[in-house]
Protein backbone atom coordinates (compact mmCIF):
# COMPACT_ATOMS: atom_id res chain seq x y z
CA UNK A 1 0.00 0.00 0.00
CA UNK A 2 1.49 3.53 -0.88
CA UNK A 3 1.64 5.84 1.53
CA UNK A 4 -0.21 8.87 1.13
CA UNK A 5 1.69 12.44 1.47
CA UNK A 6 0.55 15.94 1.62
CA UNK A 7 -0.27 17.59 -1.86
CA UNK A 8 1.75 20.20 -2.84
CA UNK A 9 -0.48 23.44 -2.45
CA UNK A 10 1.33 25.46 -3.62
CA UNK A 11 0.77 23.80 -6.90
CA UNK A 12 -2.61 23.41 -6.44
CA UNK A 13 -2.37 27.65 -6.53
CA UNK A 14 -0.71 27.58 -9.60
CA UNK A 15 -3.27 25.37 -11.28
CA UNK A 16 -5.71 27.65 -10.10
CA UNK A 17 -4.57 30.41 -11.38
CA UNK A 18 -3.64 28.91 -14.75
CA UNK A 19 -7.42 28.10 -14.93
CA UNK A 20 -8.22 31.84 -14.27
CA UNK A 21 -6.22 32.84 -17.64
CA UNK A 22 -7.87 30.26 -19.67
CA UNK A 23 -11.22 31.30 -18.32
CA UNK A 24 -9.85 34.58 -19.94
CA UNK A 25 -8.83 33.04 -23.21
CA UNK A 26 -12.01 30.83 -23.50
CA UNK A 27 -14.75 33.95 -23.30
CA UNK A 28 -12.72 36.24 -25.07
CA UNK A 29 -14.10 35.10 -28.72
CA UNK A 30 -17.73 35.47 -28.18
CA UNK A 31 -17.84 39.27 -26.95
CA UNK A 32 -15.23 40.27 -29.85
CA UNK A 33 -16.94 37.85 -32.77
CA UNK A 34 -19.04 40.78 -34.55
CA UNK A 35 -15.39 42.87 -34.04
CA UNK A 36 -13.19 39.93 -35.85
CA UNK A 37 -15.92 39.98 -38.08
CA UNK A 38 -15.62 43.14 -39.25
CA UNK A 39 -11.76 43.42 -38.82
CA UNK A 40 -11.58 40.56 -41.41
CA UNK A 41 -13.87 41.50 -43.93
CA UNK A 42 -16.48 38.31 -43.60
CA UNK A 43 -20.43 37.27 -42.42
CA UNK A 44 -21.02 36.00 -39.09
CA UNK A 45 -21.57 32.42 -41.05
CA UNK A 46 -17.76 32.96 -41.98
CA UNK A 47 -16.49 34.53 -39.23
CA UNK A 48 -17.98 31.25 -36.88
CA UNK A 49 -15.67 29.19 -38.38
CA UNK A 50 -13.05 30.42 -36.30
CA UNK A 51 -14.92 28.22 -33.31
CA UNK A 52 -14.14 25.19 -35.44
CA UNK A 53 -10.71 26.24 -35.80
CA UNK A 54 -9.79 27.11 -31.98
CA UNK A 55 -11.43 23.80 -31.56
CA UNK A 56 -9.23 22.33 -33.95
CA UNK A 57 -6.11 23.43 -32.08
CA UNK A 58 -7.68 22.57 -28.85
CA UNK A 59 -8.01 19.02 -29.82
CA UNK A 60 -4.60 18.70 -31.20
CA UNK A 61 -3.60 20.12 -28.28
CA UNK A 62 -5.44 17.64 -25.99
CA UNK A 63 -4.62 14.38 -27.85
CA UNK A 64 -0.79 15.19 -27.99
CA UNK A 65 -0.49 17.08 -24.74
CA UNK A 66 -1.97 13.96 -22.12
CA UNK A 67 0.94 12.20 -23.91
CA UNK A 68 3.36 15.11 -23.11
CA UNK A 69 2.65 14.70 -19.36
CA UNK A 70 2.58 11.20 -19.42
CA UNK A 71 6.48 11.72 -20.05
CA UNK A 72 7.70 15.16 -19.07
CA UNK A 73 7.64 17.39 -15.46
CA UNK A 74 4.93 19.27 -16.22
CA UNK A 75 5.08 22.13 -14.61
CA UNK A 76 7.97 23.00 -17.67
CA UNK A 77 5.58 22.66 -20.42
CA UNK A 78 2.39 24.58 -18.47
CA UNK A 79 4.84 27.52 -18.24
CA UNK A 80 5.61 27.56 -21.85
CA UNK A 81 2.35 26.30 -23.17
CA UNK A 82 1.25 29.66 -21.33
CA UNK A 83 3.90 31.81 -22.69
CA UNK A 84 3.15 30.96 -26.27
CA UNK A 85 -0.94 31.01 -25.74
CA UNK A 86 -0.22 34.93 -23.90
CA UNK A 87 1.86 35.42 -27.44
CA UNK A 88 -0.97 34.29 -29.54
CA UNK A 89 -3.47 36.25 -27.48
CA UNK A 90 -1.54 39.78 -28.57
CA UNK A 91 -1.67 38.73 -32.28
CA UNK A 92 -5.15 38.26 -32.85
CA UNK A 93 -6.12 41.78 -33.04
CA UNK A 94 -2.94 42.42 -35.41
CA UNK A 95 -4.35 39.69 -37.74
CA UNK A 96 -6.31 41.53 -40.89
CA UNK A 97 -7.17 38.37 -43.12
CA UNK A 98 -9.69 35.44 -42.00
CA UNK A 99 -6.47 33.01 -42.57
CA UNK A 100 -3.97 34.58 -40.47
CA UNK A 101 -6.65 34.91 -37.82
CA UNK A 102 -7.64 31.09 -37.74
CA UNK A 103 -3.97 29.88 -37.90
CA UNK A 104 -3.20 32.43 -34.88
CA UNK A 105 -6.17 30.79 -33.12
CA UNK A 106 -5.35 27.28 -34.10
CA UNK A 107 -2.24 28.25 -31.68
CA UNK A 108 -4.54 29.39 -29.44
CA UNK A 109 -7.00 26.44 -29.65
CA UNK A 110 -3.44 24.09 -28.87
CA UNK A 111 -2.56 25.97 -26.17
CA UNK A 112 -6.18 25.73 -24.01
CA UNK A 113 -6.05 22.31 -24.95
CA UNK A 114 -2.81 21.55 -23.46
CA UNK A 115 -3.04 23.56 -20.65
CA UNK A 116 -6.62 22.22 -19.76
CA UNK A 117 -5.23 18.76 -19.86
CA UNK A 118 -2.48 19.63 -17.88
CA UNK A 119 -4.27 21.64 -15.05
CA UNK A 120 -6.54 18.51 -14.83
CA UNK A 121 -4.09 15.82 -14.97
CA UNK A 122 -1.50 17.44 -12.46
CA UNK A 123 -4.55 18.14 -9.82
CA UNK A 124 -5.15 14.49 -9.91
CA UNK A 125 -1.44 13.62 -9.18
CA UNK A 126 -1.46 15.91 -6.60
CA UNK A 127 -4.10 14.98 -4.70
CA UNK A 128 -5.23 11.44 -4.82
CA UNK A 129 -7.14 11.42 -1.98
CA UNK A 130 -10.70 13.45 -1.62
CA UNK A 131 -10.25 14.89 -5.23
CA UNK A 132 -13.53 15.81 -5.86
CA UNK A 133 -13.59 19.30 -4.18
CA UNK A 134 -10.22 20.02 -5.75
CA UNK A 135 -11.61 19.45 -8.93
CA UNK A 136 -14.67 21.56 -8.68
CA UNK A 137 -12.75 24.84 -6.93
CA UNK A 138 -10.14 24.25 -9.92
CA UNK A 139 -13.23 24.31 -12.38
CA UNK A 140 -14.52 27.02 -10.49
CA UNK A 141 -11.29 29.69 -10.94
CA UNK A 142 -11.78 28.67 -14.49
CA UNK A 143 -15.46 30.67 -14.08
CA UNK A 144 -13.28 33.29 -12.60
CA UNK A 145 -11.70 34.29 -15.17
CA UNK A 146 -14.49 33.00 -18.11
CA UNK A 147 -16.82 35.95 -15.81
CA UNK A 148 -14.21 38.85 -15.59
CA UNK A 149 -12.78 37.77 -19.53
CA UNK A 150 -16.26 40.01 -21.12
CA UNK A 151 -16.23 42.51 -18.65
CA UNK A 152 -12.66 43.59 -19.35
CA UNK A 153 -13.48 43.43 -22.82
CA UNK A 154 -16.41 45.57 -22.45
CA UNK A 155 -14.27 48.11 -20.86
CA UNK A 156 -11.64 48.03 -23.18
CA UNK A 157 -13.57 48.50 -25.98
CA UNK A 158 -15.10 51.45 -23.86
CA UNK A 159 -11.52 53.33 -23.31
CA UNK A 160 -9.67 52.44 -26.22
CA UNK A 161 -12.90 52.14 -29.14
CA UNK A 162 -11.24 48.56 -30.38
CA UNK A 163 -10.70 45.22 -29.14
CA UNK A 164 -7.04 45.49 -29.76
CA UNK A 165 -6.22 46.48 -26.33
CA UNK A 166 -8.68 44.00 -24.85
CA UNK A 167 -6.65 41.09 -26.36
CA UNK A 168 -3.22 42.60 -24.92
CA UNK A 169 -5.08 43.23 -21.26
CA UNK A 170 -5.58 39.45 -21.84
CA UNK A 171 -1.83 38.52 -22.55
CA UNK A 172 -0.36 40.71 -20.54
CA UNK A 173 -2.16 38.74 -17.55
CA UNK A 174 -1.30 35.33 -18.74
CA UNK A 175 2.77 36.06 -18.51
CA UNK A 176 3.07 36.28 -14.67
CA UNK A 177 1.18 32.64 -13.76
CA UNK A 178 3.77 31.26 -16.26
CA UNK A 179 6.70 32.96 -14.71
CA UNK A 180 5.65 31.37 -11.33
CA UNK A 181 4.88 27.66 -12.79
CA UNK A 182 8.05 27.85 -13.68
CA UNK A 183 9.27 28.24 -10.33
CA UNK A 184 7.48 25.33 -8.80
CA UNK A 185 8.81 21.55 -8.81
CA UNK A 186 6.23 19.33 -11.18
CA UNK A 187 4.13 16.07 -9.40
CA UNK A 188 5.31 12.52 -9.87
CA UNK A 189 4.12 11.34 -13.52
CA UNK A 190 1.49 8.91 -12.38
CA UNK A 191 1.24 5.56 -14.46
CA UNK A 192 -1.57 3.09 -14.26
CA UNK A 193 -0.69 -0.06 -13.21
CA UNK A 194 -3.54 -2.05 -13.77
CA UNK A 195 -3.52 -1.14 -16.75
CA UNK A 196 -7.04 -1.84 -17.06
CA UNK A 197 -7.67 -1.83 -21.34
CA UNK A 198 -10.28 -4.26 -21.48
CA UNK A 199 -13.65 -3.75 -23.80
CA UNK A 200 -15.96 -2.36 -20.60
CA UNK A 201 -12.84 0.07 -19.72
CA UNK A 202 -12.68 1.26 -23.45
CA UNK A 203 -16.31 1.54 -23.71
CA UNK A 204 -16.57 3.47 -20.41
CA UNK A 205 -13.57 6.10 -21.53
CA UNK A 206 -15.79 6.55 -25.11
CA UNK A 207 -18.95 7.48 -22.75
CA UNK A 208 -17.33 9.89 -20.42
CA UNK A 209 -15.71 11.51 -23.84
CA UNK A 210 -18.79 11.34 -25.34
CA UNK A 211 -20.94 12.93 -21.86
CA UNK A 212 -17.77 15.69 -22.26
CA UNK A 213 -19.16 16.60 -26.34
CA UNK A 214 -22.37 17.30 -25.03
CA UNK A 215 -21.38 18.83 -22.02
CA UNK A 216 -18.79 20.94 -23.72
CA UNK A 217 -21.15 22.12 -26.60
CA UNK A 218 -23.55 22.84 -24.41
CA UNK A 219 -21.15 25.45 -22.71
CA UNK A 220 -19.72 26.96 -25.38
CA UNK A 221 -22.66 27.11 -27.73
CA UNK A 222 -24.50 29.36 -24.67
CA UNK A 223 -21.04 31.24 -23.98
CA UNK A 224 -19.90 31.95 -27.22
CA UNK A 225 -23.34 32.74 -29.31
CA UNK A 226 -25.73 34.25 -26.57
CA UNK A 227 -23.78 37.34 -27.30
CA UNK A 228 -24.57 37.68 -30.60
CA UNK A 229 -28.05 36.20 -29.98
CA UNK A 230 -29.29 38.77 -28.28
CA UNK A 231 -27.53 41.74 -30.34
CA UNK A 232 -29.47 40.55 -33.27
CA UNK A 233 -32.70 39.40 -31.88
CA UNK A 234 -32.55 43.72 -30.75
CA UNK A 235 -32.81 42.61 -27.17
CA UNK A 236 -29.82 44.28 -26.16
CA UNK A 237 -27.37 46.84 -27.03
CA UNK A 238 -23.53 45.25 -27.50
CA UNK A 239 -22.08 46.70 -23.80
CA UNK A 240 -25.11 44.66 -22.18
CA UNK A 241 -24.57 41.99 -24.43
CA UNK A 242 -21.56 41.76 -23.03
CA UNK A 243 -22.72 42.00 -19.52
CA UNK A 244 -24.57 39.23 -20.37
CA UNK A 245 -22.38 36.90 -21.26
CA UNK A 246 -20.48 38.22 -18.14
CA UNK A 247 -23.46 37.22 -16.43
CA UNK A 248 -23.21 33.44 -17.97
CA UNK A 249 -19.95 32.43 -17.07
CA UNK A 250 -20.77 34.67 -13.60
CA UNK A 251 -23.58 32.11 -12.78
CA UNK A 252 -21.48 29.56 -13.73
CA UNK A 253 -18.21 30.60 -11.66
CA UNK A 254 -21.19 30.66 -8.91
CA UNK A 255 -22.61 27.08 -9.39
CA UNK A 256 -18.74 25.95 -8.71
CA UNK A 257 -17.99 27.65 -5.88
CA UNK A 258 -21.53 26.84 -4.41
CA UNK A 259 -20.83 22.95 -5.60
CA UNK A 260 -17.58 22.55 -3.15
CA UNK A 261 -18.78 21.77 -0.27
CA UNK A 262 -21.53 19.46 -2.14
CA UNK A 263 -19.23 17.26 -3.62
CA UNK A 264 -17.76 16.14 -0.18
CA UNK A 265 -21.70 15.17 0.58
CA UNK A 266 -23.32 14.35 -2.68
CA UNK A 267 -22.37 10.83 -5.15
CA UNK A 268 -21.31 12.88 -8.49
CA UNK A 269 -24.00 10.98 -10.21
CA UNK A 270 -26.86 12.57 -8.29
CA UNK A 271 -25.14 16.00 -9.04
CA UNK A 272 -24.67 15.68 -12.42
CA UNK A 273 -28.42 14.32 -12.75
CA UNK A 274 -29.96 17.89 -11.08
CA UNK A 275 -27.39 19.40 -13.36
CA UNK A 276 -28.70 18.34 -16.30
CA UNK A 277 -31.90 18.71 -15.38
CA UNK A 278 -32.10 22.23 -14.53
CA UNK A 279 -29.84 23.19 -17.50
CA UNK A 280 -32.57 21.95 -19.69
CA UNK A 281 -35.95 23.84 -17.78
CA UNK A 282 -33.45 26.69 -18.16
CA UNK A 283 -32.74 27.00 -22.06
CA UNK A 284 -36.83 26.06 -22.37
CA UNK A 285 -37.46 29.35 -20.38
CA UNK A 286 -35.62 31.05 -22.96
CA UNK A 287 -37.14 29.43 -25.73
CA UNK A 288 -40.80 30.02 -24.33
CA UNK A 289 -39.88 33.81 -24.20
CA UNK A 290 -37.02 34.34 -26.69
CA UNK A 291 -37.59 37.85 -27.03
CA UNK A 292 -37.87 38.97 -23.60
CA UNK A 293 -34.39 40.38 -21.58
CA UNK A 294 -35.46 38.94 -18.50
CA UNK A 295 -36.52 35.75 -19.94
CA UNK A 296 -32.85 36.05 -21.15
CA UNK A 297 -31.20 37.17 -18.59
CA UNK A 298 -32.88 34.30 -16.06
CA UNK A 299 -32.19 31.23 -18.69
CA UNK A 300 -28.86 31.87 -19.40
CA UNK A 301 -27.64 32.45 -15.65
CA UNK A 302 -30.00 29.51 -15.13
CA UNK A 303 -28.07 27.42 -17.67
CA UNK A 304 -24.71 29.06 -17.03
CA UNK A 305 -25.82 27.98 -13.22
CA UNK A 306 -26.49 24.46 -13.70
CA UNK A 307 -23.64 23.68 -16.62
CA UNK A 308 -20.96 24.74 -14.25
CA UNK A 309 -20.16 21.38 -12.28
CA UNK A 310 -20.99 19.32 -15.21
CA UNK A 311 -17.19 18.92 -16.19
CA UNK A 312 -15.12 19.03 -12.64
CA UNK A 313 -18.07 16.11 -11.34
CA UNK A 314 -17.55 13.98 -14.52
CA UNK A 315 -14.00 14.09 -13.87
CA UNK A 316 -14.85 13.03 -10.06
CA UNK A 317 -17.35 10.21 -11.48
CA UNK A 318 -14.71 9.11 -13.86
CA UNK A 319 -11.90 8.76 -10.91
CA UNK A 320 -14.27 6.37 -8.77
CA UNK A 321 -13.52 4.02 -11.52
CA UNK A 322 -10.19 4.04 -13.53
CA UNK A 323 -6.78 5.36 -12.86
CA UNK A 324 -6.57 8.70 -14.84
CA UNK A 325 -3.03 9.17 -16.36
CA UNK A 326 -2.15 12.07 -19.13
CA UNK A 327 -3.38 9.97 -22.15
CA UNK A 328 -6.80 9.00 -20.89
CA UNK A 329 -7.09 12.79 -19.54
CA UNK A 330 -6.07 13.55 -23.48
CA UNK A 331 -9.05 11.16 -24.55
CA UNK A 332 -11.61 13.05 -22.67
CA UNK A 333 -10.34 16.49 -24.01
CA UNK A 334 -10.71 15.19 -27.22
CA UNK A 335 -14.35 14.84 -26.53
CA UNK A 336 -14.48 18.18 -24.72
CA UNK A 337 -13.09 20.03 -27.80
CA UNK A 338 -14.92 17.96 -30.86
CA UNK A 339 -17.95 19.28 -28.72
CA UNK A 340 -16.40 22.80 -28.76
CA UNK A 341 -15.99 22.89 -32.06
CA UNK A 342 -19.28 21.10 -33.76
CA UNK A 343 -22.01 23.00 -31.55
CA UNK A 344 -20.82 26.46 -32.06
CA UNK A 345 -19.72 25.70 -35.96
CA UNK A 346 -23.79 24.26 -36.30
CA UNK A 347 -25.06 27.59 -34.85
CA UNK A 348 -22.91 29.70 -36.71
CA UNK A 349 -23.99 28.12 -39.92
CA UNK A 350 -27.75 28.28 -39.18
CA UNK A 351 -28.03 31.45 -37.55
CA UNK A 352 -28.44 33.67 -40.54
CA UNK A 353 -29.89 31.09 -42.28
CA UNK A 354 -32.71 30.05 -39.98
CA UNK A 355 -32.84 33.10 -37.38
CA UNK A 356 -31.22 33.35 -34.13
CA UNK A 357 -33.18 31.02 -32.22
CA UNK A 358 -31.84 28.12 -33.57
CA UNK A 359 -29.29 29.40 -30.85
CA UNK A 360 -31.60 27.94 -28.02
CA UNK A 361 -32.87 24.90 -30.30
CA UNK A 362 -29.12 23.60 -30.52
CA UNK A 363 -28.62 24.22 -27.28
CA UNK A 364 -31.50 21.97 -25.96
CA UNK A 365 -31.37 19.42 -28.12
CA UNK A 366 -27.54 18.86 -26.86
CA UNK A 367 -28.58 18.78 -23.58
CA UNK A 368 -31.78 16.24 -24.11
CA UNK A 369 -28.28 14.01 -25.87
CA UNK A 370 -26.55 14.98 -22.71
CA UNK A 371 -29.40 12.86 -20.11
CA UNK A 372 -29.48 10.04 -23.05
CA UNK A 373 -25.63 9.79 -23.23
CA UNK A 374 -25.57 9.70 -18.99
CA UNK A 375 -28.08 7.17 -18.57
CA UNK A 376 -26.27 4.54 -20.56
CA UNK A 377 -22.95 5.52 -18.81
CA UNK A 378 -24.73 5.00 -15.54
CA UNK A 379 -25.66 1.66 -16.81
CA UNK A 380 -21.88 0.90 -17.88
CA UNK A 381 -20.28 2.22 -14.75
CA UNK A 382 -22.20 -0.60 -12.86
CA UNK A 383 -20.30 -3.36 -14.23
CA UNK A 384 -17.02 -1.66 -13.09
CA UNK A 385 -16.14 -1.58 -9.38
CA UNK A 386 -15.36 1.63 -7.32
CA UNK A 387 -11.08 2.50 -7.25
CA UNK A 388 -9.68 2.22 -4.36
CA UNK A 389 -7.41 4.60 -5.09
CA UNK A 390 -4.88 4.28 -2.11
CA UNK A 391 -4.55 1.06 -2.66
CA UNK A 392 -3.86 1.59 -6.85
CA UNK A 393 -2.33 4.58 -6.93
CA UNK A 394 0.78 6.42 -5.95
CA UNK A 395 0.76 9.32 -3.98
CA UNK A 396 2.48 11.78 -5.54
CA UNK A 397 6.01 13.46 -5.02
CA UNK A 398 7.62 16.36 -6.12
CA UNK A 399 9.81 16.20 -8.64
CA UNK A 400 12.43 19.54 -10.26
Amino acid sequence: MAVEQTPHLGCTVSYYAAFIALGLVVASLGPTLPSLAEQVGVPLAGISFLFATRSSGYLLGSFLGGRVYDRLPGHPVMGCVLLVMAGAMALVPLSSHIVLCAAVLLVVGITEGTLDVGCNALLVWNHPQNLAPYMNGLHFFFGVGAFVSPILIAQAVVYSGGITWAYWLLALCIVPIALVILKLPSPQIQKDSTEANGKGHSLFVFLIAACFFVFVGAEVGIGGWIYTYAVKQQIADEKTAAYLTSGFWGALTLGRLIVIPLAARFRPRTIMLFDIVGALLSVLVMLVFPVSLIAIWVGTMGTGFFIASMFATLLAFAGRRMVITGRVTGWFFVGSSLGAMTVPWVIGQLFEQVGPQIMLVAVGADLLIAFAIFIILLLQARKMPLLNRVDSVSAPEMVS
